[in-house]
């Protein structure tokens, strides 16, 4: 049983800085509650109250909430509506899909003037003839019932036809009345029998424990040929199996099973979830967890994604840049990045998120940094040994030479380019033996020129040849 506590109270009042007694919001949803009590003394300002989706009887404990406008008790157990008089201020009641089968409960409220919607959607008494029409006529400060507004003409039509619609009700309220009383008899004796068979169960096993044992020592063993003493070794595997089995046969048998909606099957469906999950929880702690391995026997780092994050690994001449695509709400204090000279490990909330390089990096110039907008980890890890290239392509200087009415491209490296029609390579061998006939003569600064072979010009008339003035060179 889950009960109110003080502690509970106060975590669900973190907007109001963990402070009750001013408290005028609070939310007890999903928590398996079974009783209400203790707000009415910690909360005495409480104005909205939610309650859903638990296992709650009763409406109690509650009168002394005098500025309560709102109650939500949805998905609750609740039979009967009463102890509200005392909420002056309610405005708002939320009874959807409980058990309220006793109509003429909400007579209670006649008396809260402030009052103005109420839910019974999915209860027994919806189902009642002129349901409708009852709530109308006996709570006339109403304005809405079950998410529909109350017009004028049919509340005057209600209130002219109270007398005989409340005989009729009370009639119905009766029939159900003694329908829950079956059930509810059903429900105690299903129990004892439950109990007696887990009994008898329980007290023949303990019967049979000793026989079993002896049984075990008095198998037929068998001779095996290397001269040793067996036993069947499946034996407990066996067994093991055989529980499994019947334990998923039971559960199976559990959902299959009809049984009337009731506050007391609704009981028990918690109850089985609650066993389950207790087993479960039970079967996690005392099964052995394996030991988390980072390294190979080796000394090699494993790769591991604990978490099962997204992470893109790039790599240029001088870095290894690794980017980890972190939860962007997590806190930067729960990151913890380890970067190695082989590996690179990073702990996200206790889980291990670890890559092995293909490369040595320089631990020490490593670099983490973190999106604000995204959320990502960027890990920037040097490399011990970069790769050193030129930033652009050095292309070497051509020059061209004519052969046979075709232009030749040639290079420092002796490679020819030709037309792209051509189909076959120059012949460098052919070009510098046609060169060799080209005479060579030294000019100034030491460079060397080619000059080829002309006629010489006749002398003319009028030359005369003195023989004291040097020859051109």
């Amino acid at each position: 049983m889950v009960r109110i506590t003080e502690d509970l109270v106060r975590k669900r009042s973190e907007h109001n800085e963990l402070q009750i007694s001013t408290l005028e919001e609070i939310s007890l949803h999903q928590q398996d509650i079974e009783r209400i009590e203790h707000i009415d003394k910690w909360c005495k300002h409480l104005k909205i109250l939610y309650l859903q989706s638990n296992l709650i009887p009763k409406i109690e404990n509650v009168s002394r909430l005098k500025k309560l406008e709102y109650i939500n008790l949805a998905l609750n157990n609740v039979e009967k509506v009463e102890n509200l008089e005392g909420c002056e201020s309610l405005k708002k009641l939320d009874l959807t899909v409980n058990f309220v089968g006793e109509l003429t409960s909400i007579e209670c409220l006649n008396e809260l003037y402030n009052f103005r919607e109420l839910y019974l959607t999915g209860n027994p008494c919806t189902d009642f003839e002129y349901y409708r029409e009852y709530v109308i006529a006996t709570l006339p400060q109403l304005q809405w019932l079950d998410g529909t507004q109350i017009e004028k003409s049919e509340r005057i039509k209600a209130i002219q036809d109270l007398p005989y619609i409340r005989d009729t009700i009370l009639q119905q309220q009766e029939r159900y009345k003694k329908k829950r009383e079956k059930q509810k008899a059903e429900s105690q004796k299903k129990n004892e029998e439950s109990t007696a068979t887990n009994t008898n169960k329980n007290g023949a096993d303990g019967d049979k424990e000793p026989e079993i044992e002896n049984n075990t020592n008095n198998k037929s063993e068998k001779h095996g040929f290397d001269g040793r003493w067996y036993t069947d070794i499946n034996e407990g595997d066996s067994k093991k199996k055989v529980e499994e089995k019947s334990h998923e046969e039971k559960v199976d048998n559990f959902w299959n099973e009809k049984v009337p909606y009731t506050p007391e099957s609704r009981i028990d469906v918690h109850n089985h979830i609650k066993e389950l999950k207790d087993k479960d929880k039970k079967t996690d702690e005392t099964e052995e967890k394996p030991v988390r391995r980072l390294f190979a026997d080796d000394g090699r780092a494993f790769n591991i994604n604990e978490p099962k994050v997204d992470f893109n690994l790039t790599e240029d001449n001088e870095n290894i840049i690794l980017d980890v695509v972190v939860f962007k709400h997590m806190d930067s204090s729960l990151l913890d990045c380890d970067v190695q000279p082989y590996y690179v490990r990073l702990a996200m909330k206790g889980k291990i998120f670890q890559l092995c390089l293909t490369e040595e990096v320089n631990a020490e110039k490593s670099s983490a940094k973190r999106s604000q907008t995204t959320g990502h980890l960027l890990i920037t890890m040097p490399k011990a040994k970069p790769v050193l290239k030129p930033t652009h392509k050095i292309v070497p200087p051509k020059t061209s030479v004519k052969k046979d009415g075709k232009t030749v491209a040639i290079n420092n490296e002796n490679f020819l380019e030709v037309e792209p029609d051509a189909k076959k390579t120059v012949d460098l061998s052919n070009i510098i033996s046609e060169n060799k006939a080209a005479e060579k003569t030294a000019a100034p600064f030491g460079s060397r020129i080619f000059v080829s072979n002309v006629e010489e010009r006749s002398n003319s008339k009028d030359f005369i040849d003195d023989p004291d003035v040097p020859p051109l060179i």
